[in-house]
């Protein structure tokens, strides 16, 4: 047992000393314990996508980083991003009429600039996509691509501030 111990003992700290951590946690970037994160630029004909991408890449930082999220003013650095397109395509169809399945894709830009405006990290034209079934029922069908659209900004959420963090 005393071996036991000793061999975990020794594990952990082999696992300490070469910097070695677990997912979640660190800052966004070197020195940017605060963040403000602008409301994302929408280029798409989705109305409210802006918003959506916006909230779900403040809830990712929120959850997975020590990064706090202030307001202009109190920030080490600024997150601006654009939402270049939400497109639509047919993926099947029951007749040359009846679309039964569609794929969104979505494109953004982000980037970080420090206090004085310079960018500090970048990604462009970061693409996800989704399908989702097609009602008949309009309310249904509208249901489903937004749940498609959220899917989507969850996932970019989940990428960009997982190449952010600084975790070695």
């Amino acid at each position: 047992m005393k071996n036991l111990k000793f061999i975990l003992s020794l594990f952990l700290f082999i696992l300490a000393a070469c910097g070695y951590q677990f997912e979640g946690g660190g800052y966004i970037n070197n020195d940017v314990t605060r963040v403000a994160v602008e409301i994302m630029e929408n280029k798409s004909s989705e109305t409210e996508a802006g918003i959506v991408f916006t909230n779900d890449l403040i809830k990712e930082i929120m959850e997975t980083s020590d990064t706090k999220i202030v307001d202009k003013a109190q920030a080490d650095a600024v997150l601006k991003g654009r939402i270049n397109s939400i497109t639509f395509a047919t993926l099947s169809r029951s007749t040359t009429e009846s679309v039964v399945e569609r794929r969104v894709t979505a494109s953004v830009d982000i980037q970080m600039l420090d206090k004085e405006g310079q960018i500090v990290w970048a990604v462009k034209g970061l693409t996800s996509h989704e399908e989702y079934k097609v009602s008949e029922d309009k309310l249904a069908d509208e249901s489903n691509k937004r749940d498609a659209v959220g899917k989507i900004s969850e996932r970019m959420a989940e990428k960009l501030v997982s190449s952010m963090l600084n975790i070695f």
